[in-house]
């Protein structure tokens, strides 16, 4: 029987790593107990799996009918971008808070916007507010190069921790002001707002590419989902497409 003993070491904690990495090869101990932890913290079950095709099944009763869409949709782990108290709530078409005054919005809401977008493979998205990090998620999964923007860093932070572990990669994660957008990655082929806005900044106006789309929520204390059409240089075509609730799109970082 091998025992090992942890005695007071001045080597440094890389340097153990890398041994524990050499005696794993050997023994075959330390893999089970690396995916054991792994999994306790970041739990994806097949009920989750069944939970997801029910929250697709409802998705289009209300009439989405974007099939990557709701791919997306069904492959990402909602409860995990939630506090661990939500998780048996979490496949439910429900908004939730997620702190710093913020909430993840309704799974619905998710689905709209991104239909909206007419995300195709490859495509420049802005989004203004990341918050939890799922919609971040939705649009990534559905192909796009996503550049997205936080104010709160509490959130920042947490989903630029987060994403990683869920091997989510955003092209680019900022803490800013989503009013001014991100004017050095532009132009964008669609621009998604998450935050209701009393108007429409006219800096995500004017990174959008000539043919691309806007998706705003349009209020105060209700929104009228907005879509902007960009035209040419001067002229947005816009459509509106009925109330949604979100909380306000606030300006500066916090």
């Amino acid at each position: 029987m091998v025992k090992i003993q942890f005695l007071k070491s001045q080597i440094p904690v890389r340097k153990i790593i890398n041994r524990f990495k050499m005696w794993d090869l050997v023994f075959g101990i330390f893999p089970s107990i690396f995916v054991k932890i792994k999994y306790q913290i970041l739990k994806d079950t097949a009920k989750h799996q069944g939970l997801r095709n029910q929250l697709v099944s409802v998705l289009e009763q209300k009439g989405i009918t974007d099939k990557n869409v709701l791919a997306a949709i069904k492959k990402i782990p909602r409860h995990l971008f939630l506090n661990s108290s939500f998780e048996d709530y979490a496949y439910q078409d429900k908004a939730f808070p997620i702190g710093a005054g913020q909430t993840i919005s309704q799974p619905y809401t998710v689905a709209f916007q991104s239909q909206l977008l007419e995300i195709q493979k490859e495509h420049k998205v802005l989004e203004i507010g990341t918050g939890s990090g799922y919609q971040t998620a939705v649009l990534c999964m559905m192909g796009a190069k996503v550049f997205s923007v936080e104010r709160q860093n509490e959130l920042f932070k947490s989903t630029s921790l987060l994403f990683p572990k869920l091997n989510i990669r955003p092209k680019h994660l900022s803490f800013g002001d989503g009013y001014k957008g991100l004017p050095s990655y532009a132009p964008f082929d669609s621009i998604i707002v998450t935050a209701g806005a009393p108007f429409i900044p006219q800096p995500l106006m004017s990174q959008l590419k000539i043919g691309g789309r806007l998706v705003i929520p349009l209020g105060e204390e209700v929104q009228i989902m907005t879509l902007l059409i960009r035209k040419n240089e001067t002229q947005f075509e816009k459509h509106e497409f009925g109330e949604f609730r979100f909380v306000p799109l606030l300006e500066d970082k916090n």
